[in-house]
């Protein structure tokens, strides 16, 4: 599913209790005012393709929520700026544990990981994704975002 900006969304299986329009309709909101324009991929799967990608490209072996990978493209590049692969279970998982729809979920998850698409970094930048994230997540309506829940 693409959204009509050009991001892509690719389910590898539908959920029942995710809207793939809502999610592409996000992705189009993040596209236009987050990534001023850019396009970015989104892959919504399991817990294995997570755990498989994060153990072939960080060198962990375990699954994880959110992956991001950056592509290297020009500032007039219409291509994607990066890929996603956001895990449904682990979203899920999260959801219920923070009071929230897994939509909820899957929306703060594809917000943080635009955010290193864009060469943001949490653990090396001083404070400036998490001050992004909470801006970003207080516009859009997000709950608590990943960082905050990670500092409280």
């Amino acid at each position: 599913m693409s959204t009509p900006e050009g991001s892509s969304i690719i389910f590898r299986r539908q959920p029942p209790d995710v809207r793939p329009r809502a999610i592409a309709a996000f992705a189009a909101t993040l596209e236009r005012e987050v990534a001023k324009g850019k396009p970015f991929e989104v892959l919504l799967t399991g817990d294995a393709d997570l755990r498989r990608l994060n153990r072939d490209f960080r060198g962990r072996d375990y699954p994880t929520d959110v992956l991001s990978f950056p592509h290297a493209v020009s500032a007039r590049s219409a291509c994607p700026i990066g890929s996603l692969a956001i895990s449904i279970p682990r979203a899920r998982a999260q959801a219920r544990e923070y009071g929230h729809s897994t939509e909820e979920e899957i929306r703060i998850l594809m917000l943080h990981g635009v955010l290193h698409l864009l060469g943001m970094d949490h653990e090396t930048d001083s404070g400036r994704m998490a001050r992004a994230e909470k801006r970003w997540r207080e516009k859009l309506g997000l709950p608590v975002s990943l960082i905050e829940r990670a500092e409280a």
